[in-house]
This record gives structure tokens, C-alpha cells and sequence, in this order.
């Protein structure tokens, strides 16, 4: 027994001194690794100065766009994408003569810096990162940049001062050298594509299946490049900026695919039964208006600030469920595409809705109505060239595109009021020149800025004090009034309800307005507004169903009505052609006429979330506290990415012109 104890003893000593040992060689291998470290950091030191501002327009702007919540800023990939850049960077930068290499390393921060303040601004107004494609809209933009720059998120700039600080204190540690280092360059260059190359296989493996899920699979994301937001959290600013620009302007285009256009002759290839309900031909031959609103949310639409629009709302059909399109870069115009052609902008690929100027819609409003006889213009008062509003109102069937900013009569900015869309003699002549018409009229005085140093706002106010006080120019003591920006907001609200007042006036004094049926509807909700806040406190939700926004249908003829269904810009279209009792084929449309008693309410949005009127779902999973059952929701789920490839397909092959050509053909 004393021998055995003895052993244990021994043992256990003997395995002590074997842990002190393991612990001293730990503690030896952790001293050579700092010492190595400290080493490295002393010989190339200067190597961390120079990539840390680089570092920092990246890692800032993914932290200041961190509420997209898709790729954290910690996660390796974004990372090592901005790893690789910066390796490409400053390699070549310090492989050259030193002054070659110092001018080269400055061009390179200027352009990295000019994308940080471009896409941090513009996300800040916009929550969502700059595209290339906006260049081609550059000219309409310019005139909001100035309240883009003063709105912008205040830690944009103090960011953007601490790495101009860190990129100058850089300068200082820029090494020397002699002469160019060719070779290593040319090694530097391969390395660099082929880590470029393989990185994107980190991402995983794409979908190669059509399946609902897809948009939210990384590899699908980088493949496609869709999604600013989530191509930005999986690439950093400087891959994202770089496959953005290759996307958008070199990236050469496709030839048609055998799978993508199968589907399309499948889709399309449904034999249509003749469609009719009890609204068909309600309207037939009355005269039409469409009144599209700009940013004129629902908390805008009341008996107090806007009583005629109120008025016509609860005297009509009143779609209380309505959802407009938010898909950035354009709006409104966006808006004007859903309801004149039954499409909207592609969510899989990138391409702007007034791109398509060269695409065939025979099927789209216009067109349907001048086939019935009818004059079809638009009203606006912006110029033809704004977002090629003339070119794409004659492609899709109007007479004219009129903009009050063509007409050279203006010495001051009055056409950005309402009322001159009524008021002004040209158009008004040429709204109600025929016999039967169409007119869609494109309001504007609800747009920004909501402030009373300039826009519209500052306009009323200057005009409400001269009424009130009799006066025909302002007085040298006359100061604004303080106005807050809701305040604005509603001063501005009156004004297009104003316009909607002349028009109904006009329509009664030409004997027409018992003849003529007014649709109106909002383009966008208000989130143009730099006080958040105020979205906030009136729409109460923090997902795509902020997009809730008026639609309603007024004659006087017509039965007042609510329709709870779940509707959006693309079932105007298909609506109102069976309403006019006009040639109507569902399937050549993604949207339904929402007023067939089988039409089951639906809205998907640009992140393929969807909502039914019950559920809303977000990456496939219902997130409201509502119960659907699985089956259902996996159907609802493959029919809401069916309909979304539908509209992109079909504008990315011109589908349409194939089907009008076979119908004539027939």
C-alpha cells in the first residue's frame, strides 16, 4: 500500500513538472510571436499608417449603414475584399519612385474619399448606396444636392475629418525609394487578380435553382449586384464601388437564354378566357384624369389641410390598403412607369425604369385609350428631358408630354406651384382641347426642401403675407415666419389640394366634371422629410409598410366604396382598363384588376418581402405576430418571386413587342 502511494506521488510530480515545462514553451512560443510582431510593426510600421484611412472609409461607411443588418462589420469576407484592394493600393504605390508612387497613393485617397462622402450622403438621404447608373440622372439630381449635403448625417463629416487628419499625418510615413521596382509590381498585380478571383467563392455556393429565397443567398448577391445595400455589406466600399461601375458600364450584355425565355412563352402562353365582372365598363367613353401626387402621404390627406382631396377620398372607391413602390434612384418616375405600363423596375438586374424608352408596350395606358379614340397627354412642370419624360411618354402612346418649364413664359420658379398646372392658359387649353381625353397630371409642390428659407414653402408663405395684407410686393422689414417642417409640409399639402380645386372647377364650368372620372394617387410616402421623426410618429412601423399611401377612384356617378384589399401602382393600370371597358388581357400584366371579386390582395417590394393584408413577410419568414400555414406560405412565397421574374424578364427580352406581333399575325 505504501509502495502504490509512493508511485501515485511520483507521477504526480512528474506530470507537475511536465505542465510547468508545456507552460514555459507556451511562454516562450508567446514571447517569440510578440517579439516577431514587435518586429514587423517596427520595420513596416508605416505600412499600417498608410492603409488605415483607406481602412476607415470602408469600415466607417459600413458602420454608419449598419441598420441594413445583412453582413456584419466584423465578418471576414467585406473585410478581406478591402484587404485585398489595399494590397493592390499600396503595393503599387510604394513599388514605384517615391514621388510617382506619392502622387499615385494621393489619387488613390482622393478617389476613396470621393466615394465615401458620395455614398454616405447619399445613404443618408436616401437609405440606400450610390449606384453608377445614377450618373445617367446626374442633371436632375443637381438641384437637391445642396439640401442632400446640409441633411446629411453629422457623422459622415466628423468621420470624414478624422481620416482627411489620418490620411496628411500618412504622408509623413510614405517611404523612400529610388527607382521602380517593375517586377514586384507585376507580381503584386497577379497576386491581386487572383485573390480578387477566388475571394467571391468565400461567399458560398449561388442558387443555381429558381427558388424564393435566392435574393438573400451572398453569392446570388455578388453575382447579380442588385441589392446596393447588401452588395455593399458583403464587399466593402471598394469591391462594391468597383463591380458597380463593372456592372453598369462594361459588364457586356447577355444574349438571350433558352431557360429565361421558356418561361416567358410558358407564362405567356396561358389561353385567357374574355374577362368581364360587374365593373366592366363602368366608365366607357367618359373622360379620364390621373392626378399622381408627389410625397402626399395618408396623415397629409384630411378635412383640415387638404378637404378636397378628403372630400373626393370618402365620395369614391377608395383602395385603403394601397402600397406605392419605394425603389430609389427616381421615384416618382417610377411610379409614372407601374401605372402607364403595368411593369415596374427590375429588382434582379440594374436598369432604371426610364431606360426602357426603347422597349415595346402596346398594352400600357396609353395606348389602349388612343386605340378607343382618346387624346392622352401628360402634365407636369418639369422639363421633357427630366428623366427623358418626353421620350418615354411618346414610347408609351401619349400625344405629348407638356412640362411648364418648356414653355420659357415663367421669370420666376411659379411653376413649381400647383396651381399653374390648371391656371397656366397653354394647358390649360390643352387639357380638355377633345372630345374625349386623357390627362395625367403630375403634381409637384409637396416635394422638398420643406423649409421657409427657399421652395415652395417659402413661396406660399412670402404670397400668404401679401394676401392678408393687401400688398402687391413684400415690405423691406418683412421677415419669414417660423415655420417647422410638418408645418411646411401642410403649407405645401394645401397647394396641390389647391390645384385638385381648380381642376374640379374647370371640369364644372366646361360641363365636363359629370362626364369625367379623377383617379388619384401618391407616388411615394413622404420620406424625403429630414426629420424622421415625423414618418415615425404617423406610420408606426419601421418595415416596407411605410409605403401605405392613398389610392382612390372618384366619379360622380360612382357609389362610394372601400376596398380593403391589399393593392399597389401596378393594379391601377389593369383596373381602370376594365373600368373603360377598354381590351383588356390579364395576363399581359403583373398586377390584377382589384376590383374582381376573386382578387386576392398582395404587394411584394425590392427586398422580395411581401404582404397579403395579414402576413408580411421578410426573407421568408412572417414577422408581424399573424399565422399563415406552411404550405401556404411556401406557394405565396415561389408566387411572389414568379411575378417578380415575370416583370424582369419580360423587360429584359422586350417580351411584350413578341406577343403584339404575334396577335397581329393572329
Amino acid at each position: 500500500m505504501i509502495t502504490l502511494t509512493k508511485g501515485k506521488e511520483k507521477k504526480k510530480k512528474k506530470s507537475k513538472n511536465n505542465h510547468k515545462i508545456s507552460n514555459k514553451i507556451l511562454e516562450i512560443k508567446e514571447i517569440k510571436i510578440y517579439m516577431q510582431t514587435k518586429q514587423f510593426l517596427k520595420k513596416y510600421y508605416y505600412l499600417v499608417i498608410l492603409a488605415l484611412p483607406f481602412f476607415l472609409i470602408d469600415i466607417v461607411t459600413r458602420i454608419l449603414g449598419r441598420k441594413i443588418n445583412f453582413f456584419g462589420v466584423t465578418n471576414i469576407i467585406p473585410n478581406l475584399f478591402t484587404i485585398i484592394w489595399l494590397f493592390f493600393i499600396l503595393g503599387i504605390s510604394l513599388f514605384l519612385e517615391k514621388k510617382k508612387g506619392k502622387i499615385l497613393y494621393i489619387i488613390f485617397f482622393i478617389v476613396s474619399f470621393s466615394l465615401f462622402i458620395v455614398n454616405n450622403i447619399y445613404y443618408s438621404m436616401m437609405n440606400t448606396f450610390f449606384d453608377f447608373s445614377l450618373l445617367m440622372i446626374a442633371s436632375e439630381g443637381s438641384s437637391y444636392i445642396a439640401d442632400a449635403i446640409l441633411n446629411c448625417n453629422i457623422w459622415v463629416y466628423i468621420s470624414g475629418i478624422i481620416i482627411i487628419l489620418l490620411f496628411i499625418l500618412s504622408l509623413k510615413y510614405f517611404p523612400q525609394r529610388n527607382k521602380t521596382d517593375l517586377k514586384k509590381i507585376i507580381k503584386i498585380f497577379f497576386a491581386f487578380l487572383i485573390l480578387h478571383f477566388l475571394t467571391p467563392y468565400l461567399l458560398g455556393k449561388p442558387d443555381d435553382e429558381l427558388t424564393w429565397s435566392t435574393w438573400r443567398n451572398p453569392r446570388n448577391i455578388y453575382i447579380s449586384f442588385n441589392d446596393n445595400n447588401k452588395s455593399m455589406s458583403i464587399s466593402g466600399i471598394y469591391e462594391y464601388s468597383f463591380r458597380n461601375f463593372y456592372i453598369t458600364f462594361i459588364k457586356a450584355k447577355k444574349t438571350n437564354n433558352e431557360e429565361e425565355t421558356a418561361f416567358l412563352e410558358d407564362v405567356y402562353n396561358i389561353t385567357e378566357e374574355n374577362y368581364s365582372n360587374k365593373y366592366t365598363g363602368l366608365f366607357k367613353d367618359k373622360n379620364l384624369v390621373i392626378i399622381q401626387l408627389e410625397g402626399l402621404d395618408n396623415w397629409l390627406l384630411t378635412k383640415e389641410d387638404t378637404p378636397i382631396l378628403y372630400d373626393l377620398m370618402n365620395n369614391s372607391i377608395n383602395f385603403t390598403n394601397h402600397y406605392s413602390y419605394y425603389n430609389g434612384g427616381g421615384s416618382t418616375f417610377n411610379s409614372e412607369f407601374a401605372v402607364n405600363t403595368g411593369f415596374i423596375t427590375p429588382l434582379s438586374y440594374t436598369q432604371n425604369a426610364y431606360t426602357f424608352n426603347k422597349n415595346t408596350f402596346p398594352y400600357s395606358l396609353a395606348h389602349l385609350f388612343k386605340n378607343a379614340d382618346y387624346s392622352v397627354n401628360a402634365f407636369h412642370m418639369n422639363t421633357s428631358e427630366y428623366y427623358s419624360r418626353g421620350t418615354n411618354y411618346k414610347n408609351w402612346g401619349y400625344d405629348n408630354y407638356y412640362g411648364l418649364k418648356d414653355l420659357g413664359t415663367y421669370k420666376d420658379d411659379s411653376y413649381t406651384l400647383d396651381r399653374e398646372l390648371i391656371l397656366n392658359e397653354t394647358f390649360n387649353e390643352k387639357l380638355f382641347s377633345s372630345e374625349k381625353f386623357v390627362d395625367y397630371i403630375i403634381a409637384y409642390s409637396t416635394h422638398l426642401p420643406f423649409s421657409t428659407e427657399k421652395g415652395v414653402c417659402k413661396k406660399l408663405l412670402e404670397e400668404d403675407y401679401l394676401k392678408e395684407n393687401n400688398l402687391e410686393e413684400l415690405p423691406d422689414e418683412y421677415t419669414l415666419p417660423i415655420l417647422t417642417e410638418e408645418e411646411c409640409v401642410r403649407r405645401q399639402a394645401k397647394e396641390t389640394d389647391n390645384m385638385v380645386g381648380l381642376l374640379k372647377s374647370r371640369l364644372e364650368e366646361l360641363n365636363l366634371l359629370d362626364n369625367t372620372v379623377i383617379v388619384v394617387f401618391t407616388d411615394h410616402y413622404l420620406y424625403t422629410l429630414t426629420d424622421q421623426s415625423i414618418i415615425e410618429n404617423y406610420k408606426k412601423t419601421s418595415n416596407n409598410l411605410i409605403n401605405h399611401t392613398p389610392f382612390f377612384i372618384w366619379s360622380n356617378s360612382v357609389e362610394k366604396k372601400k376596398v380593403n384589399e391589399v393593392t399597389s401602382q401596378l393594379n391601377i393600370l389593369p383596373t381602370l382598363i376594365n373600368l373603360f371597358g377598354l381590351e383588356y388581357h390579364p395576363n399581359y400584366y403583373i398586377g390584377e384588376d382589384a376590383l374582381n371579386s376573386d382578387y386576392k390582395g398582395y404587394v411584394f417590394f425590392s427586398d422580395y418581402s411581401w404582404y397579403d393584408g395579414n402576413v408580411y413577410v421578410e426573407g421568408g419568414i412572417v414577422t408581424n405576430n399573424k399565422s399563415i400555414d406552411t404550405l401556404t406560405l411556401e406557394d405565396k412565397n415561389y408566387y411572389i418571386n414568379h411575378l417578380i421574374r415575370k416583370n424582369d424578364l419580360t423587360l429584359k427580352y422586350d417580351y411584350l413587342k413578341k406577343i403584339a406581333n404575334n396577335n397581329k399575325d393572329v
